[in-house]
Formats: structure tokens, sequence, C-alpha cells
């Protein structure tokens, strides 16, 4: 167990900072008093403390002192002067990682001095209900150990895959901000149901229901999706005009074209 015993340390009790603690102490990867989150509001300390258990602190340096295993869960803007904050506390033995988009490795490993692991890893918002997919890329310095701990982590929020950092604008374009283009199509599916007379909750349950269905045949089957999609679609038949009307509007093209488009403004952002 790669977190067996470690005490893990959160900067940044947001939305991500309270998923990511709560999905090690649900998964029983972790005991909540191992646990220790800093975060600037004395009213948000509060509430971490009443609804999952853990030790809380507006002392960044405090947390980072404590812990094993420091998660860096700030917003992009945020991260660099919080790394220059905890340079002066952190040591070879503590394990660093970053979810702040666009923060570079060799970025963090700047602030820090001696060979310190580091990983980044872009995880996505359904990591908030315990679907995410995350992809985690380690430092210079982060041997076997830190990646476990790093996988283990974010596999407890759902999936995650090892990718070098080259990767992670295109991470970034597919599952980063892939959850909006899939809202975007159930709206879509949604909205089509309701036009042609399906009361709207309903047509809402079935449509998520469907997406939910057909990525948990991807993962669980690991078929090519046009196996999948040729196995619902008869000669003729009402999948078959669906498609046709799919192909027809070039949806296959337009989100290829939105990956692309979203990895490049990751690359820029980056920059």
């Amino acid at each position: 167990m790669p977190l067996k015993g470690k005490k893990i340390g959160v900067i940044g009790g947001g939305a991500m900072g309270e998923a990511l603690a709560g999905g090690l102490i649900r998964t029983g990867l972790v005991e909540p008093a191992l646990v220790y989150i800093s975060d600037v509001s004395a009213e948000r300390r509060e509430q971490l403390q009443e609804k999952i258990g853990v030790n809380t602190s507006a002392d960044n340096c405090a947390v980072v002192k404590q812990a094993d295993i420091i998660i860096i869960a700030v917003k992009p803007h945020v991260a660099p002067p919080v790394w220059q904050e905890i340079a002066a506390v952190a040591g070879p033995r503590q394990v660093f990682i970053s979810i702040a988009a666009g923060v570079t490795i060799s970025r963090i490993e700047s602030y820090l001095s001696g060979p310190i692991p580091v990983v980044r890893v872009m995880p996505n918002t359904p990591a908030l209900v315990g679907e995410g997919a995350s992809a985690v890329s380690p430092g210079s310095y982060a041997g076997k150990e830190s990646i476990e701990a790093a996988m283990a982590i974010f596999n407890a929020l759902g999936r995650a895959v090892q990718v070098p950092e080259s990767l992670l604008d295109c991470v970034t374009g597919l599952s980063g901000s892939g959850p909006a283009y899939m809202y975007l199509i159930l709206e879509s599916l949604i909205d089509g149901a309701v036009r042609l007379g399906l009361p709207h909750n309903t047509a809402r349950e079935l449509a998520a229901q469907t997406m939910l269905g057909a990525a948990k045949m991807i993962l669980e089957t690991t078929d090519h999706p046009a196996k999948l999609k040729n196995m619902v679609t008869t000669p003729g038949g009402t999948t078959a005009a669906g498609l046709f009307a799919l192909e027809e509007g070039a949806l296959r093209p337009v989100l290829m074209k939105a990956v692309a488009e979203a990895a490049r403004r990751s690359r820029e952002m980056s920059g």
C-alpha cells in the first residue's frame, strides 16, 4: 500500500481539495486524522472539519511540515506564490503533487531547493463525484514510490493514467475540457427528445444513463468504440438513420477539432 501510514497535506480547501481528501478517506486509503488541509477561510476550515473530520490550518507551511505527501490544490494564478512560500520547509523525503493547470514541472522545481519529488496531475471535475479521469506526470526526482502514491490518490477519485508531461496539453483538450463537451452533447440529446414530446426529467435521466452506460461498456469490455457502435446498428434501422444525421452534420471532425483547439489553448497558457 503506497499510502499506508502516510500523512497527506492539501494546500487549498476548495472543491477539488475536499474531493481529494474525501476520496482518500471514503476508500479507506487514509484515516481522517492523517489528513491536513490549509485554507485561508476560517469558515471553510470549519466546514471541512465537520464534514470529513480532517485537521485544518490557516498556515500552508505548517501543513507541509506535518505531511509526507503534499497536494497543491489551488488555482493556477495562486500556485507560484504558494510554491515560493512553502519552498523553505519542503524536503527531499516528501512528495509534492500539483494539479494547477499550466504550471509546468520545471517551473515548480525552480522554486524548490534540492532533489525534491514533484508530480504534476491533470484531473477533471467528475473527480468531485468519484468518477474523475486524471493524467499523472512525474518530475525529474519523482521515482517509483512517488508515482505509485500519486496514482493511488487519483485512482481513489476515478481512474488515473501515467503520461509524459509533453502530452498534458493533449490530456487537457481531451479529459480536462471533455466534461463540457459531454454536457453539450447531453443537453442536445435531451432537447431533441423534449422536442418530440418526452418530459424533460425523463429525457435527462435516459440521456445521462445512456452516456454512463456507453462509457462503462468502453471501459469494461475494452472493445473498440466502432465495434460497440456496430453492435447497436442494424441495416436500415433507427440507429443507422441517426448515425447518418450525425455524420452529415460532421460531428466526428468537430469533436476532433474541439480536442485540438483546447490543447492548443492549453499550450498557449503554459507558455
